[in-house]
């Protein structure tokens, strides 16, 4: 896993590389209300505020770029119908942007909002039998599409690093370099006869992102016990507090 911590640097921006172990469902869902695609079920690979990114592992869609696109998006109890248009698509995958009206934006806030990432949140470190974890990786929290928590360890069992990453939004502290947010320009399968793995390529924030420490620092807080130990949640709160 020490492919992580490569290096890319260019003139415009500054970008690094993450490999992170990938977990092979989710309960984040897209059904569209067009009639030819109606038997098709999307995994909604990434969503913020403004789009999502589909990715439909059987079958083949029909859909083409520009094409108006419209459904309803599953997330276990909750939904939330949308319209958008499809803006690039790359085999299986599609890149969708929100219709911007007058009731989607408080819609789209609700439904990813805390209360309803805290409800979807998996403790899949403690689930190693359907999952295969890096030696390494001490805890891993998912909350399916681009809501998730690794905390990794050195072979002492301190802690070395961690990374949150909160749709678009990446957070990373990591021992002896300390805090540095980002934001989430790509990632594609990195699939091996042993690991299911996707690599991230996150363009670094010049100074510190104030609000996404923020929304990290309240996912954390809103972690419950028995996801992480106290004293884990404690050392994460404190050095996401360290800005």
């Amino acid at each position: 896993m020490q492919r992580h911590l490569n290096l890319i640097k260019n003139e415009i921006e500054e970008t690094e590389k993450r490999v992170f172990p990938r977990f092979p469902f989710s309960f984040l869902t897209f059904k569209s209300d067009r009639a030819d695609q109606s038997d098709f079920v999307f995994e909604v690979v990434d969503i913020s505020f403004t789009g999502m990114q589909l990715r439909l592992k059987f079958g083949t869609h029909e859909y083409e770029t520009n094409d108006t696109i419209s459904g309803v998006i599953h997330w276990k109890s909750a939904s939330l119908n949308m319209k958008g248009s499809v803006k690039w698509i790359s085999e299986s995958r599609l890149g969708v942007h929100f219709d911007e009206q007058s009731d989607f934006e408080k819609e789209i806030h609700n439904f990813l909002s805390i209360d309803n990432v805290i409800s979807c949140m998996r403790p899949l470190h403690a689930q190693a039998s359907v999952v295969d974890l890096p030696s390494n990786l001490r805890f891993w929290l998912r909350a399916d599409g681009p809501f998730e928590v690794f905390v990794w360890s050195h072979s002492d069992n301190e802690l070395s690093k961690f990374q949150i990453i909160t749709m678009e939004h990446f957070i990373e502290w990591e021992d002896g370099k300390g805090l540095k947010s980002g934001r989430v320009l790509s990632k594609r399968d990195l699939d091996t006869p042993l690991m299911s793995e996707d690599e991230f390529v996150f363009s670094i924030d010049q100074g510190f992102d104030l609000e996404k420490l923020s929304f990290a620092k309240r996912i954390v807080e809103s972690v419950p016990t028995e996801y992480l130990t106290p004293e884990v949640k404690d050392f994460l709160l404190l050095k996401l507090g360290a800005n």
